[in-house]
C-alpha cells in the first residue's frame, strides 16, 4: 500500500501471540535483514526473505522524514547482488532473524515480528495510505503500546543493540 515512494506505517509493541494461531491465520516467512554502512543521512539493508520454498532478495534505502512517514526505495535484487552487498555489512549491528506473519484484517495487513531474543513482546507494524488513517487491531492481539516515534524499536536500532550485546561480555575482560 504505497503512495509513491513514501512510506507510512504505524508500529506497536504487542504482547508475543501463541504462534500456532499466527500459522492458521497468517501467512508465514523468515526473514534475515543486514544493515549496511554508507550515507549517514540515510538507512540501507538488505534482505533475505523465505517463504516455503521460495526466497527473494531485497535491497532498501530509507530516508525518515518523520515518526510515521519515510521515502523507502525498495528494488528486488538477485542472489549474487545480495552476496555483493553483505561485504558491506555494518559492523555495527547484528543482522536481524525474525519470523514474520502477514496477518489480514478489515481490509488492512498487519506484519507481526517475531524475534528470537523476545520470549513474551513482539512488534506489528501496518502501512498506511495517509498518516490520520484509522486502524483497527485485530482480535486476538494484546496491545502493550504503539512505539511508532520511539527508535528504539526500529530494526536498525535493534541490530545495533543486538550487536552490543554479543560484544558484552568481552568489555573489559583482560586479553
Amino acid at each position: 500500500m504505497r503512495n509513491g515512494p513514501f512510506e507510512i506505517e504505524r508500529r506497536y509493541l504487542i504482547r508475543r501471540p501463541d504462534e500456532l494461531w499466527l500459522d492458521g491465520a497468517a501467512e508465514r516467512s523468515e526473514i534475515v535483514q543486514t544493515y549496511l554502512t554508507g550515507d549517514d543521512g540515510a538507512t540501507e539493508r538488505v534482505r533475505m526473505r523465505r517463504n516455503g520454498e521460495s526466497t527473494a532478495y531485497t535491497h532498501t534505502i530509507k530516508h525518515r522524514v518523520n515518526d510515521l512517514r519515510s521515502v523507502e526505495i525498495e528494488t528486488e535484487i538477485e542472489a549474487d547482488e545480495y552476496a555483493e552487498l553483505l561485504k558491506r555489512a555494518d559492523p555495527r549491528r547484528a543482522a536481524i532473524c525474525k519470523t514474520r506473519y502477514c496477518l489480514p484484517y478489515c481490509g488492512q495487513t498487519f506484519e507481526i515480528d517475531l524475534y528470537p531474543f523476545w520470549k513474551d513482546q513482539a512488534l506489528m507494524e501496518i502501512e498506511l495510505t495517509d498518516e490520520g488513517q484509522a486502524v483497527s487491531l485485530p482480535p486476538g492481539i494484546e496491545l502493550l503500546r504503539e512505539v511508532s516515534g520511539d527508535r528504539r524499536y526500529s530494526n536498525a536500532s535493534l541490530a545495533r543493540e543486538l550487536a552490543k550485546r554479543s560484544q558484552g561480555p568481552l568489555i573489559g575482560k583482560e586479553e
